[in-house]
């Protein structure tokens, strides 16, 4: 069995990544190294940050690394709150409302937004590897469903219904995160 670390603690992130992986890699959480420092996310694009976590996890552990950045770009803001996403307020209740109160007046036409995935595959070797997904949409006047987090209950698909209305499955087919994995498994399962 193949192993590698996932830079997170998300054990929804990891769960997703597993199911894709399937059983012959195991993959390992930030949680499993307790020695390795946070990262400080400090870098000005989804590249940078994810690029930042892989290359500390794959030095500290000297596995392959996986690591992700993703965020909200809205276009009406200029693509705020971007790589902010998660800083953008203090809380989740507060950072949906803080963008709508943003968008306020905003014409539904205008609203369009997507989120971004970037992932980075460290090698220990310094190597790197980069896939992108996104998901587009727009943003909602109002919250609505209960399932996700973040910015879920206020972003709509085209197809009317919010991230936060979808099942696990259905938010995995269509998220920024899902296409960005996808696009990583080649990249993973040519690994030796």
């Amino acid at each position: 069995m193949r192993a590698l670390v996932f830079a997170s603690s998300n054990p929804g992130k990891i769960a997703e990544l597993q199911a894709l992986l399937g059983p012959q890699w195991q993959v390992k959480s930030a949680k499993d190294f307790p020695a390795v420092a946070e990262v400080d996310e400090d870098r000005d694009t989804f590249e940078g940050n994810a690029a930042k976590k892989a290359h500390a996890f794959a030095k500290a552990t000297g596995l392959w690394a996986l690591a992700d950045d993703s965020g909200l770009v809205v276009d009406a803001l200029g693509g705020r709150p971007g790589v902010y996403s998660a800083r953008y307020a203090p809380t989740e209740p507060e950072r949906i409302a803080k963008l709508l109160a943003e968008l306020a007046g905003v014409p539904e036409v205008q609203r369009t937004a997507r989120f971004k995935c970037v992932l980075c595959l460290a090698f220990p070797t310094g190597d790197e590897r980069f896939t992108t997904g996104t998901c587009e949409g727009r943003i909602g006047l109002t919250a609505r469903g209960t399932n996700g987090f973040g910015y879920d209950p206020v972003f709509e698909l085209p197809h009317g219904k919010t991230m936060a209305e979808l099942t696990r499955d259905e938010k995995s087919a269509l998220s920024h995160r899902g296409h960005a994995f996808r696009a990583m498994l080649p990249v993973i399962n040519a690994l030796t």
